[in-house]
Order: structure tokens, then C-alpha cells, then sequence
């Protein structure tokens, strides 16, 4: 038998299961106070919460356990949040159990898998945090080019069994963002303009709906389900497994670093913009804006991820453009260079961020987000990534992502070390957005806060939201999954 562990109010307890007396000691703690899904305080019952906790394989967490803080504590530090319960999922059964719990209660309720949330919401505060970070693993199958992937995994995981066949899809830029939050939101990354968004490449998903019902999403079952889960974000229910599409490539690809100081910065975004949609699909180029040993400056991210020869063909013309100051270009593997934003977008740090697509980027435009950025150089990153090529080969109403128009992906992302200041901070960097937002349309879920309104959700969705609506009605009226980009029931 497992050993379990539940811990209340003022008491320990841990034992094989199950415990003579363990219902008199647990009933001692009496009701819990929590959050109802508006907001309201409830009382969860004693009695519920022990029978919820023996319904479980895995352990069901509250404050006071040893193991509590380091499962409530999520990537972006700036949300401190203490739910009243955690419950450590081990596979479907226990995401089932958990899912009639927070129904049946009315409980909040969010959905942790890597807890990679820009805006927090993979944590709540007084209800229930569904963590399926120990539904960990990934199959490959390579005669199928399929990998079978549970909820819980790590990008890093993905690409590093994917690798060993000579295989990859397109998976996000840093390797500790969680597979199943990624995918939901669409998912860009490095291979993207090659094989698309992470969500072109599923095939299938495993979810369980809020009436607590297991189905299985693909094109030809719940079809309706798998269309609004690409792109749709966490709207639809707890997914618990994905199956993705591979693709042969190399393990080895081209990769590194261009950087210029900033007062090339105009023409360097200038021929990036003029040069990006004429390079092969197998090019990702991120071009940013950022501080760097001392120094605003601008700096391009490469990976070419096509044959070896040919990339430093396609290459040499932009390693020679203008004065660069730095290069370090040169083969290595990809499950290396997935690594490289790990550090400076760090688990722990505090973060803010703002995002919107360009359909096109003018020389005025390069010239305001020069001057929104050179005013303050180290409040924060600004980023573009291309959204050409295999993006724009999906129609905006095949998925729920809609952005299918777009050429660029412009992001702010801001970092800091301690949580000193960040009001202010993030006023400021709202008040560059603010600047730069006639720029762009739209947003891209996964790098999504709390100041976008339904009139944003329109802009964004555009005719696929009605569809949405329909969508989430139908397996969510009451809108238990509301902790994401949320999609109401009825607008």
C-alpha cells in the first residue's frame, strides 16, 4: 500500500492507509474556510475533505504538511498564493476525483502542471490547486513519429526523448515550461516556422470535463472538444495527456547569438523585417532589444535546425551585416540550445509582461519601439518573433488560435530579483504598452495578465470566440476552469 500523508490545522498525521482512527483524528480540525468560485468565503466540510483524501492515490495537501510550500510555490514569484488544498494528482482517477470535489463544492479551483503562468493563474488563494506535476513521462514512438505525453512533463523532457530518435516538434524556448500549458495557449518556439504552432502538432488530448467525465479529443472523436483545445487555452477541462506529431530532424543545428550595440538598432530591425520572410522555414530568428553588459544593445537569436551546409550559406549574409559585436554561431544540439533562456527566465524570479501581434512592422513603427524602449533600457526586454511560414499555413478558424494573419509576435518581459519596487515597475511598463499597443492586435494567451478585458478577447479571437463561448457553455457552464484566459460561458 502507498504511505500517505494529510496534514490539517495543527496536526500530523502519516500512515499506511487505511488508519484505524484516522477519521476521529481528521474530524478534530473541523470545517475548513475557503474560496467559493466567485469569490465567496465557504466552510468545506471535515467530513468531505477526509473522504476526498482517501478517494486519492496521491496526497492531499494543506497548510502545515512539509511538503506544502514547495507545491503552492509557482514560476512567477510575484504570486504568493496559499490554497487550502493541494491535491497531488498521480493519474486520471485522482484528476476525476479532484474535479468532482471542486464541483460538488463550488470550490476555486486552478489547474497546476508546470505552474508556468505569466499571470499566476496555475495557483489561487483559499481553494483547490489541482498539481499534476507527479504526472510525469513521455513515450516515443518512432516507427509512428508520435510521442505519448503526460500532463505533468517538462518541455525539456519532450525534447530530450524526442532527440534520441532524431525527432522533434516545435516546443516552446524555455526547458522548465510545462508541455500541457504551453500547448493549450498554441505554443510558439524555435522550430515554429518549420512545423508550426505546438498545437498544429497534436493529435490527440486526454482530458477530464468539469462534470468529472474522461473523453479523448481528436479529429475524429469530440471533435468539437479538440478544435477549441488548440489555441483555447485551459477553458475546457484538466487535460492529462497529449499526443503530439514528430518530425525528423537533426539533433545538431546551427545556433547562437548575433549582437550589435544600439545605435545600430534602426537597421538592424529594418533588415530583420525586410529580410525574415524571405529566409527558409528551417531559420528562427528572435530579434530583441535588451541590457546587456552595461549597455542597452540589440541582438538576434538564431537557430537553423535545416542541413548544416546550407545554413551557413543562409547565414553568412546576416552575420555580416552592419558591426557586429558579438557571434557565437556554431553547431550544437538542440536539446542544449533549448536550455539557453532557463537562466534569466529562472523559477522564482518575479515577472510582468505585455504581448500583442503586428501584422506588419513600418519604419515608423521601429522608430517607436526604439524610442519606448531607450527611455528606460533596463526596465525590461522587448522581443520579435517571426510568425511566418508553417504559422500562417493553418486557417485563423482550423483552431482556436486565431492569429494566423500575423508577421510578428511583440513581446515586453520584465524580470526582477526581488519583489522591491514592482508596483511601479509595472506601471511604467504599462504605460510603454500603452504606446506601443496601436501597433499590434490581439494576444497571445500563454504570455496573457489580468489587465486584458472581453474587448481585448474580442480583438483577439475574433470570429472564433462566439465558437468558443458555445464551446465552453457546453462542457463548463459553470465555469469551474476559470483560472486561465478565461472564456465565459455566456458574454
Amino acid at each position: 500500500m502507498k504511505r500517505r500523508e494529510f496534514v490539517g490545522a495543527g496536526f500530523a498525521l502519516a500512515a499506511t492507509w487505511p488508519l484505524p482512527g484516522w477519521s476521529a483524528v481528521l474530524q478534530k480540525s473541523g470545517d475548513l474556510p475557503a474560496k467559493s468560485l466567485d469569490g465567496a468565503d465557504l466552510m468545506l466540510p471535515g467530513s468531505s475533505v477526509e473522504a476526498f483524501a482517501a478517494s486519492l492515490r496521491g496526497d492531499l495537501l494543506m497548510q502545515g504538511h512539509e511538503a506544502y510550500d514547495g507545491r503552492r510555490r509557482v514560476w512567477n514569484a510575484m504570486f504568493d498564493k496559499k490554497p487550502v488544498l493541494i491535491a497531488c494528482c498521480t493519474g486520471t482517477s485522482d484528476v476525476r476525483r479532484a474535479v468532482d470535489f471542486a464541483r460538488e463544492h463550488r470550490l476555486l479551483t486552478a489547474v497546476r502542471a508546470g505552474g508556468h503562468s505569466f499571470s499566476g493563474k496555475s495557483t489561487c488563494e483559499g481553494g483547490l490547486v489541482i498539481d499534476l506535476q507527479s504526472m510525469r513521462g513521455v513515450r516515443v514512438d518512432p516507427a509512428a513519429r508520435r510521442a505519448y505525453v503526460e500532463a505533468g512533463s517538462l518541455l525539456g523532457e519532450l525534447d530530450h526523448e524526442c532527440a534520441a530518435f532524431g525527432l522533434a516538434t516545435t516546443a516552446g524556448i524555455v526547458s522548465h515550461t510545462g508541455a500541457a500549458g504551453l500547448t493549450l495557449g498554441g505554443g510558439f518556439g524555435r522550430l515554429g516556422r518549420r512545423f508550426g504552432l505546438s498545437c498544429d502538432n497534436v493529435t490527440a488530448f486526454d482530458l477530464v470535463t468539469a462534470d468529472g467525465h474522461f473523453l479523448r479529443a481528436s479529429g475524429d472523436e469530440n471533435a468539437d472538444l479538440f478544435w477549441g483545445l488548440r489555441g483555447g487555452g485551459g477553458n475546457f477541462g484538466v487535460v492529462t495527456a497529449i499526443e503530439y506529431r514528430l518530425h525528423r530532424m537533426n539533433p545538431v543545428i546551427l545556433g547562437g547569438y548575433l549582437g550589435w550595440p544600439i545605435s545600430q538598432a534602426r537597421d538592424v530591425m529594418r533588415y530583420y523585417r525586410d529580410i525574415m520572410p524571405t529566409l527558409p522555414e528551417e531559420l528562427f530568428i528572435e530579434c530583441a532589444l535588451l541590457w546587456q553588459k552595461d549597455a542597452p544593445s540589440i541582438a538576434m537569436e538564431i537557430c537553423w535546425s535545416g542541413d548544416h551546409a546550407e545554413g551557413e550559406a543562409q547565414l553568412k549574409p546576416i552575420r555580416a551585416f552592419g558591426k557586429p559585436v558579438f557571434d557565437d554561431i556554431a553547431p550544437i544540439r538542440y536539446v542544449d540550445m533549448q536550455t539557453f533562456s532557463d537562466q534569466s527566465l529562472a523559477i522564482g524570479k518575479y515577472y510582468y509582461a505585455k504581448n500583442g501581434f503586428l501584422q506588419a512592422l513600418t519604419d515608423d513603427g521601429i522608430d517607436l519601439v526604439l524610442d519606448v524602449y531607450q527611455r528606460d533600457p533596463k526596465l525590461f526586454v522587448l522581443f520579435f518573433d517571426p510568425c511566418d511560414g508553417a504559422y500562417r499555413r493553418v486557417a485563423p478558424d482550423a483552431t482556436a488560435f486565431p492569429n494566423r494573419d500575423a508577421m510578428y509576435w511583440m513581446g515586453l518581459v520584465a524580470a526582477w530579483d526581488s519583489p522591491e519596487g514592482a508596483d511601479a515597475k509595472i506601471e511604467k511598463i504599462r504605460t510603454a504598452w500603452r504606446e506601443l499597443e496601436p501597433l499590434a492586435r490581439g494576444f497571445y494567451a500563454n504570455l496573457s495578465d489580468a489587465d486584458e478585458t472581453m474587448k481585448a478577447y474580442r480583438d483577439n479571437y475574433g470570429a472564433n470566440l462566439e465558437r468558443l463561448v458555445a464551446l465552453k457553455a457546453k462542457h463548463d457552464a459553470m465555469n469551474l476552469f476559470r483560472l486561465n484566459a478565461n472564456v465565459p460561458p455566456k458574454i
